[in-house]
C-alpha cells in the first residue's frame, strides 16, 4: 500500500466510504499502552476517561508528569509495532465490508509515525489507506467525502472528533466504538446522531443498515 497522507492521494470508488480511527478502533491501544508503561515502572489507571493524570509510578504512586508523559508517548509510538495488536474482530469485519464499501484510515497521530504504522497495519493484512493526521477529523472527512451521494460511516472513541465530523459531513453515521473495557465506563455518553457501537459486529451490522438505507444517485443515464 503507497503511503497516504493526503485525502488528495486517496481514490475512491463509486460506493459507500468508512472512515476509521486506529488507536482503540482497528488496534488495540490502552491495552498495550498498559504494557508498555508497566514495563517502564508506571501503569494506567482507569480513574477517569484520560491519559494524563492516570499514569503512575509503581514504585512510589506518583502521578506521571507531562513532560514525562509526552516523552513516554512519543517512544510509545516509535515502537507502537512491538506493543500493538488488532482490536477483536477487526481484521476480517473490515475485509467483509471492504467487498462493499471504500476504507481509509484516519489516525490523530504525528505523520511522523506514519511509517511504523503503516507497516504494522501491513503485517495484520489491514492494507487500507491510512492519513495521520493531528488536525480536526471532520474537514479531513468532508475532503475525502467531497459531498458524494453516496453513503458515509465514521468511526471513531473520542467524542469531539464524531462531533467534528457531524459538523462538516451531516449525512454521515456516527458511531462511536472502543476496544479496551476498562476505560470504557468512563467515557461520555454518546450525544447528537452519534451512535454506540458494542464491538466490531455491532458496528458492521449499524453500516451495512445505513448503507442499504441511504439514498444513492441512479446509474441509470438520463
Amino acid at each position: 500500500m503507497s503511503v497516504v497522507t493526503d485525502p488528495s492521494q486517496v481514490r475512491l470508488g463509486d460506493r459507500p466510504l468508512i472512515v476509521c480511527d486506529i488507536d482503540e478502533v482497528v488496534l488495540e491501544f490502552l491495552s498495550p499502552l498498559t504494557r508498555f508503561l508497566r514495563s517502564h515502572d508506571y501503569d494506567l489507571l482507569p480513574r477517569s476517561f484520560r491519559l494524563h493524570g492516570n499514569i503512575v509510578s509503581r514504585l512510589d504512586g506518583a502521578e506521571m508528569d507531562r513532560e514525562a508523559f509526552d516523552r513516554f508517548h512519543e517512544i510509545f509510538f516509535e515502537t507502537q509495532d512491538l506493543w500493538q495488536a488488532p482490536a477483536e474482530r477487526a481484521v476480517e469485519t473490515l475485509h467483509a465490508l471492504a467487498a462493499d464499501a471504500d476504507i481509509v484510515f484516519l489516525t490523530a497521530m504525528p505523520p511522523r509515525h506514519h511509517e511504523v504504522r503503516r507497516k504494522l497495519l501491513d503485517r495484520f493484512d489491514l492494507c487500507f489507506d491510512m492519513i495521520a493526521s493531528e488536525q480536526a477529523k471532520g474537514p479531513i472527512v468532508a475532503a475525502l467525502h467531497d459531498r458524494r451521494e453516496l453513503p458515509v460511516a465514521f468511526v471513531d472513541d473520542i467524542q469531539r472528533n464524531l462531533l467534528s465530523v457531524a459538523d462538516h459531513v451531516p449525512d454521515c453515521l456516527l458511531l462511536n466504538m472502543m476496544a479496551n473495557a476498562d476505560f470504557k465506563p468512563f467515557a461520555p455518553p454518546p450525544t447528537g446522531t452519534i451512535v454506540q457501537a458494542s464491538d466490531w459486529t455491532h458496528a458492521a451490522e449499524l453500516m451495512r443498515r445505513h448503507f442499504s438505507t441511504t439514498t444513492t444517485p441512479s446509474k441509470t443515464s438520463a
